[in-house]
């Protein structure tokens, strides 16, 4: 059982600016949280410092209301799961697995029956004597697991543990830590830089970039409410479709104008939009809220654009259109039976009460 408090958390490095830059973060007892964004974000340098394998440059880390800034990292009662797995080659599975408890003397007994009531849940019994040599990538992962299982941790710390693993076998890992969560009834942080993870598997999503946190919440308002261009770039995919334009007012109605094509504004819109009138901005729209007019129920001149279909991506279940449009490109995610002919132009539908809109200078969400 454990409660994490972060207080204003700084890493800085000699000549360079601050990789985590006064986080503040709170997480309750068997939580799971999932820090995502891209490289270089801070994300695992805030991951490392909670676990005590990173030095702290000013800020606090409490951890079950005990601050643990000088705590050597064996004393926190943390486990850690890493990317590369950081198993013993010459060691059996039963060795590595049992390796972190020897060290601290567990009585033999003990040892094997946390070894084997651990790879009880993760379905490695049959592998205890093998080596991981000879054990696939999906399997390495469960041994690492269930190295960081036997210590019965507090809080289980997750650095990317899947990037290693291909497609199929992160879904099949995704589901795997799913499951040990709900059984194990215990804190989870976990990093990463694919949002598909990140949405998910976390109870909260903390989005950061530039050693900031840049929204923290459950993972559809992150995706819904965005709170800036970042945050709404990184979640989704396919990403988000920007458009660069400017708000026009026509008597008591609100467009958005592209240039070569217009939209209007959602009249709930207009109070937050009116001071924007005549001023550039950005839209975003997600590419599952763009339809083909044909199949759109709701079309009308206000909400239609005609753009042209470039590129046609089935993807058995739904289909990507990559479409131009002015100087914008953007993608639609259909239905899989929408396939039109690439390189002709086609009527599209947006749903304008799903639109965001950013201030091109702050970048902050508008709407």
């Amino acid at each position: 059982m454990a409660n994490i408090r972060i207080k204003n958390l700084c890493k800085s490095y000699k000549g360079t600016t601050n990789a985590v830059n006064n986080v503040n973060l709170e997480i309750a007892d068997k939580e799971f949280v999932v820090l995502v964004g891209p490289s270089g974000c801070g994300k695992s340098t805030t991951l490392r410092m909670i676990a005590g394998l990173e030095e702290i440059s000013s800020g606090e880390i409490w951890i079950n209301d005990r601050l643990v800034n000088n705590i050597p990292a064996k004393d926190r009662n943390i486990a850690m799961v890493f990317q590369n797995y950081a198993l013993y080659p010459h060691m059996t599975v039963f060795e590595n697995m049992a390796f972190g408890l020897k060290l601290r003397n567990y009585p033999k007994d003990e040892v094997l029956k946390r070894v084997h009531e651990a790879a009880e849940i993760l379905g490695i019994k049959p592998y205890l004597e093998r080596r991981p040599r000879e054990l696939s990538g999906g399997e390495r992962q469960r041994v690492a697991l269930g190295r960081a299982i036997v210590r019965k941790p507090s809080v289980f710390l997750f650095d990317e543990p899947l990037s290693n693993l291909d497609a199929k076998m992160r879904v099949l890992m995704r589901t795997e830590i799913h499951k040990l969560r709900m059984r194990l009834q215990t804190t989870f942080i976990y990093v990463t830089h694919d949002q598909t993870e990140a949405m998910t598997m976390g109870d909260r999503i903390v989005v950061m970039n530039k050693g900031l946190i840049q929204q923290c919440a459950d993972p559809m308002t992150v995706y819904d409410k965005p709170v800036n261009k970042f945050v709404a770039s990184f979640i989704g995919s396919p990403p988000i479709n920007f458009m660069t334009g400017q708000i026009i007012k026509k008597g008591p109605k609100y467009f958005f104008h592209e240039g070569k094509f217009q939209v209007k504004l959602v009249d709930t819109m207009y109070p937050k939009m009116a001071p924007y009138s005549g001023r550039d901005i950005i839209m975003g729209v997600r590419s599952e809220d763009i339809y083909d007019k044909l199949f759109a129920s709701e079309a009308s001149p206000d909400n239609t654009v005609r753009a042209t279909c470039e590129v046609v991506e089935p993807l058995g279940s739904e289909v990507y259109l990559y479409l131009s449009c002015g100087k914008h490109g953007f993608i639609a995610r259909v239905g899989a039976h929408d396939r039109p002919q690439v390189n002709h132009d086609m009527d599209l539908v947006f749903d304008m009460s799903k639109v965001h809109f950013f201030d091109p200078k702050t970048e902050e969400t508008i709407i």
